[in-house]
């Protein structure tokens, strides 16, 4: 079985390897601020993931204690490897690797495109597999990491699917309704707008109640496929 530093190595060299300063600078525009990655394409990153999961030779606790070291260059690609090949071992998912990743927002989880790695893949799973529940998140809605509060609406897509009990889901993310951070309305208005499609009028009962103190990006979002009659619903009241 290969060590954490065999695979760290491994990745950066390939990330080395792979190198395109062009790419870089086409992709940072979907970021603000500085984007310090090597350059390589989703694709590529997404090719050599899988060759190595298919390889079986390393479990998530190795990946896990590399990770760490894998986050300090503060490059891009080598903290999407730590997650993409955590998100290929769900076999071996426990409550532990979800303490793990809670600890993660504070060192390398710095923007949207990691978060929804986590939410849209890894937490699900961990939610599916019984592993945690809705609950555990109650720390994330208060957190002062804002892309880990943003996690929580975005995990919570997938629930819609196997639940019915949606109120309970709104009641739960209420905190995040009154939010500050743009990050998070786009969060809430995208898990809103899928809540949406599903249950419409038990959608439009909770978001009524925020229409004059929500930011109107979650509305901007939330009511994305509704009729303009339908949007009017969600206007603002004048003062």
């Amino acid at each position: 079985m290969k060590t954490k530093n065999e695979i760290i190595s491994e990745i950066i060299t390939f990330c080395e390897e792979n190198a395109d300063e062009a790419m870089a600078l086409k992709y940072s525009r979907y970021f603000k601020g500085e984007f310090n990655a090597y350059g390589l394409t989703n694709p590529i990153v997404n090719t050599k993931v899988k060759e190595m999961l298919r390889r079986k030779d390393f479990t998530i606790q190795t990946v896990i204690e590399a990770a760490p070291q894998l986050f300090k260059s503060g490059k891009y690609e080598e903290t999407s490897f730590a997650l993409l090949l955590i998100n290929g071992l769900p076999k071996e998912f426990t409550k532990e690797v979800f303490k793990k990743i809670e600890t993660w927002f504070s060192i390398a989880i710095h923007n949207w495109a990691h978060a929804d790695t986590l939410a849209m893949f890894t937490l699900p799973q961990l939610v599916k597999k019984e592993v945690i529940s809705m609950n555990d998140f109650e720390p994330w809605l208060t957190s002062e990491y804002k892309f880990q509060r943003r996690c929580v609406p975005v995990t919570l897509i997938k629930s819609l699917k196997t639940t019915e009990d949606y109120n309970s889901i709104f009641e739960f993310l209420k905190p995040l309704m009154l939010d500050p951070v743009r990050e998070i309305h786009q969060g809430m208005g995208w898990f809103l707008r899928e809540a949406w499609k599903k249950k419409p009028e038990v959608t439009e009962a909770f978001l009524l109640k925020y229409k004059n103190t929500a930011a109107r990006l979650i509305f901007q979002y939330a009511c994305e496929k509704m009729t303009p009659e339908q949007k009017l619903k969600f206007k603002k009241e004048k003062i």
